[in-house]
């Protein structure tokens, strides 16, 4: 008995992930006073020719899959060394062969933390996100969607030269 075969997902080149909606932040474990850097990816729904829901949603997925992110509701897995910080540049290697996830300038202490070694936390969040939405809006989103297995997560590091 076989089961269903498995979804290949191609992985989106450098047109959509110009769609994306990124942001990075510093969390403080209460317990412990670790600094945890976010990095959030997200989209505010279709913007191209031919976009639909359904296609974004597709290439969200290609992301997941090449980066091996778990749904939030289960352990975190680490996703190997996907961060390059260089310069004044930082990206995330999403598992394109080509071309790099380009983050907007994350603050300097989310790059020397990173730099320092510590582990950053992608969420890839697959319903659209409102642009412009507070830490409040994007936060009751991210519970609603993590609840339905709808974010995924992984946890990276910069690469070392």
């Amino acid at each position: 008995m076989t089961g269903a075969p498995p979804v290949i997902r191609a992985i989106p080149g450098p047109g959509f992930v110009a769609t994306l909606l990124v942001s990075s932040w510093l969390d403080t474990v209460r317990d412990t006073g670790e600094v945890v850097p976010w990095l959030l990816i997200g989209h505010a729904g279709p913007r191209r020719n031919g976009e639909t829901l359904e296609t974004v949603e597709g290439g969200l997925l290609g992301m997941v899959a090449a980066m091996r992110l778990s749904p939030a509701a289960e352990r975190v897995p680490s996703i190997g060394s996907r961060l390059l910080i260089g310069g004044r540049l930082t990206a995330l290697d999403y598992g394109h062969p080509t071309c790099v996830l380009r983050i907007p300038p994350p603050g300097a202490q989310w790059r020397e933390a990173v730099a320092r070694g510590a582990q950053a936390c992608v969420t890839l969040i697959l319903d659209p996100l409102p642009p412009g939405a507070g830490p409040d809006a994007i936060g009751a989103i991210i519970d609603r969607c993590a609840a339905s297995g709808r974010v995924f997560m992984g946890a990276t590091t910069a690469r070392t030269r």
